[in-house]
């Protein structure tokens, strides 16, 4: 199977975690209140563009609904009286346009549905909560056994994943978490294969990949079962969050921040790194790596939603990797997804840009180590070290892993062609996007440097010496002219018969030509 140009049926072919962005281009006061023209626009091309009208209101009401992150977000204040004057129209233009610069660049907010429904309405327009009930009742028809406790409203950051917590009829006081998610735009198996290896997940059994109790696809969506954990993710760890609170309030602005315990990064970098491994070993594309995505067992970290690759979806930190070109193979992906996983089990939060300049006091100089050699400049322009690489580094070498489970995890060779495929398709796509982000950079730095004080006095200087050039050979032509015409009067009137010392007025014809 070649690269997919025209994309199975089903399969969502937006990528949610393409950055959007947003330019206010112009106001309109209208009888009682004033209209902000934005315009938005997906990735880098300019083409993938559309224009959204807003008012103030319109504003506040996404603020108040952004409340919840408790974040505190530079939303202009209301004013009652003379809100319709030019010069505070003006200024609150500016405020609302620093707004949406805050809510467009902030990782978590930026992917978050309140977010894209403000920018891109027609995207975003249907209820995927209701979508996802329709597709659980459905299940539920031809599994009797499985009933829904509760919904758990927003507590992942995917716009079209979405969860509920579960029980089994005769089992009462046993907590599952079933997942349902569209397909995605890199979903690249068959119907046939990827149906084949969803129910093949729940056969994995390795010490450090979290269980999965059921698993099932059809042609446009999958639904997962898995035992629900009280402790909840690593992430919850970090940020001392409740597994059960919505995405926006768990993490967007902890309240303590506070790096693990050195002992702990450790452990759990190791285990994360063993079970990568493993994968890269088996041919299982995974991609997907982030503290919300690891469970927590004891002292043990388990990996969740391998199924997520297998259908297509985004990565979490995808806006991030596919800024560098040298990060090109989910390999790469996992390494560089382990390097932000590390600063936050390092620093309790995440890096504030990639890549990182310097980074703050550890708990030890080999916690910095790694994290040199995958978030910074140097790292990012040469490449991604290897697990193996990153095992085999202080930090990690010496962990002792005491867990003695055998992992199992057989795939046929037929799924592991198409799983190979699959993958290089998923590559294919990210090399294309990073190619155009490249040009895109490299024409904005041209456009940037060709547009800058410094050029443009370069540019009048150059010109000015042009101009004096031209001014100069066009006065030198003129003398040269002038010097041919005496040339060619001398020769004109001088004769055999008359002596070169004798003075000869000139003819008229010859006294018009000077």
């Amino acid at each position: 199977m070649a690269f997919m140009e025209k994309p199975p049926a089903g399969k969502v072919l937006l990528d949610d975690t393409v950055p959007l962005t947003a330019q206010i281009e112009a106001s309109q006061s209208l009888h009682s209140h004033t209209e902000y023209i934005i315009r938005v626009q997906r990735g880098v091309s300019t083409e993938n563009s559309w224009q959204i009208v807003r008012r103030y209101s319109d504003f506040d009401l996404l603020n108040n609904s952004l409340q919840i992150s408790t974040l505190s977000l530079p939303l202009p204040p209301k004013k009652l009286i003379g809100n319709m004057e030019r010069e505070f129209i003006a200024e609150r233009q500016k405020g609302l346009q620093a707004y949406l610069d805050v809510i467009t660049t902030h990782h978590i907010l930026s992917n978050c549905e309140l977010v894209k429904k403000f920018l891109d309405p027609n995207s975003y327009s249907v209820n995927y909560t209701e979508i996802a009930l329709q597709h659980v009742s459905m299940f539920f028809r031809s599994e009797p056994k499985w009933e829904v406790v509760e919904p758990l409203k927003d507590i992942g950051w995917r716009i079209r994943k979405k969860y509920f917590l579960m029980k089994i009829k005769n089992q009462p006081k046993e907590r599952l978490v079933l997942s349902w998610a569209d397909l995605g735009p890199d979903k690249y198996l068959s119907d046939r294969d990827l149906q084949y290896a969803v129910k093949l997940l729940s056969s994995c059994s390795h010490p450090y990949i979290y269980k999965i109790t059921f698993a099932t696809a059809n042609e446009s969506s999958a639904l997962v079962i898995r035992p629900f954990s009280e402790k909840g993710t690593l992430k919850d760890l970090i940020y001392k969050a409740k597994p059960k609170d919505p995405f926006l309030k768990k993490y967007c602005n902890p309240k303590k921040i506070q790096g693990l315990e050195l002992q702990q990064i450790k452990t759990y970098g190791r285990q994360i790194l063993e079970v990568l491994k493993f994968l890269h070993e088996k041919g299982f594309p995974y991609g997907h790596l982030h503290s919300a995505n690891v469970m927590l067992d004891g002292d043990t970290c388990k990996l969740l939603d391998l199924e997520n690759s297998l259908l297509g979806l985004p990565s979490f930190y995808r806006s991030y990797f596919s800024q560098f070109r040298k990060i090109n193979t989910l390999e790469g992906v996992d390494v560089h997804c382990f390097g932000h996983l590390l600063y936050e089990m390092t620093y309790g939060r995440p890096p504030d840009t990639i890549p990182v300049e310097s980074f703050p006091p550890a708990p030890s100089v080999f916690v910095v180590s790694v994290l040199e050699s995958i978030l910074t400049c140097e790292a990012l322009k040469n490449g991604m070290p290897t697990v193996s690489r990153l095992l085999q580094m202080p930090l990690f070498s010496d962990v002792l892993l005491t867990n003695s489970e055998k992992p199992q995890f057989k795939i046929p060779t037929k799924l592991k062609e198409a799983l190979k495929i699959s993958k290089e398709c998923i590559e294919k796509r990210l090399t294309e996007e990073q190619k155009l982000i490249h040009q895109h950079r490299r024409l904005t730095r041209a456009q940037s440097h060709h547009g800058s004080e410094e050029e443009k006095k370069k540019r009048k200087i150059l010109a000015r010496k042009k101009s004096k050039r031209s001014a100069n050979e066009s006065g030198e032509e003129h003398s040269a002219k002038y010097s041919n015409s005496n040339n060619s009067a001398g020769s004109g009137a001088s004769s055999p018969l008359t002596s070169p010392s004798s003075p000869t007025p000139p003819s008229t014809a010859e006294h018009a030509s000077f």
